[in-house]
C-alpha cells in the first residue's frame, strides 16, 4: 500500500526536515535553541512554515493530533521568543524549556509519519497506536526530559559562574 504525499505534503515534509536539522544544529552549537542565534531564527521560521503548511493537510478529512500540536507550537513559539521580556528572573529557564518543548512536540508527528510511511513497500508501523510507535514516543519523552534537565543544570551552572565572576570583578 503506497503512502502517496500530495505536493503540499512533500513541501511540508521537506520544510519540516530542514526545521529539525536547524534545531539539532542549534542544540549542538549552543546546547539550546536560542531565538537570537542564526540557527534559532532559522528553526523558528521553518517551524512556523511547517505548522502553516500542515494545517490544510487532512488525510482523514478533519483535524488530527498533528494539527493540534501545530497550534500548540504556534502558541509556544512567541512565548519562547519573548520569554526574556515576559518572565523576569526565570526567563532564561522558561525560554529554554519552551523552545525545547516545541522541538519535542515537532518530533511526535515526525516519528509517527516516518514509521507509518517508511519503507514505502512495507511501513514499520500500522498506525499511531502501533507498539513500535508507542515505544519510540516513550523514548522521545525520556530523551526530552533528560535533555531539558541537562540544559537547566548547565544554564544554572553558567549563571552561577557569571554571578561569581561579577562578584569578583566588583571587589
Amino acid at each position: 500500500m503506497p503512502n502517496h504525499l500530495s505536493i503540499l505534503g512533500i513541501i511540508h515534509t521537506a520544510i519540516s526536515v530542514f526545521a529539525l536539522i536547524a534545531a539539532f544544529a542549534a542544540l549542538s552549537q549552543a546546547g539550546k535553541i536560542d531565538p537570537k542565534s542564526g540557527t534559532g531564527k532559522l528553526y523558528i521560521l521553518l517551524t512556523i512554515i511547517t505548522c502553516v503548511t500542515g494545517f490544510p493537510i487532512m488525510k482523514t478529512g478533519h483535524p488530527t493530533g498533528g494539527h493540534y500540536l501545530g497550534i500548540i507550537i504556534m502558541i509556544l513559539l512567541p512565548l519562547g521568543i519573548y520569554a526574556i521580556r515576559l518572565f523576569g528572573k526565570a526567563a532564561a529557564y522558561i525560554q529554554l524549556i519552551i523552545m525545547s518543548t516545541t522541538l519535542f512536540l515537532s518530533m511526535i508527528p515526525a516519528i509517527i509519519e516516518t514509521l507509518t510511511r517508511l519503507p514505502i513497500s512495507h511501513p514499520l508501523a500500522a498506525g499511531p497506536n502501533d507498539p513500535l510507535i508507542q515505544k519510540a514516543l516513550s523514548a522521545l519523552l525520556l530523551l526530552y526530559l533528560v535533555g531539558v534537565c541537562y540544559q537547566v543544570i548547565k544554564l544554572r551552572s553558567q549563571k552561577k559562574a557569571e554571578r561569581i565572576a561579577a562578584g569578583i570583578s566588583n571587589t
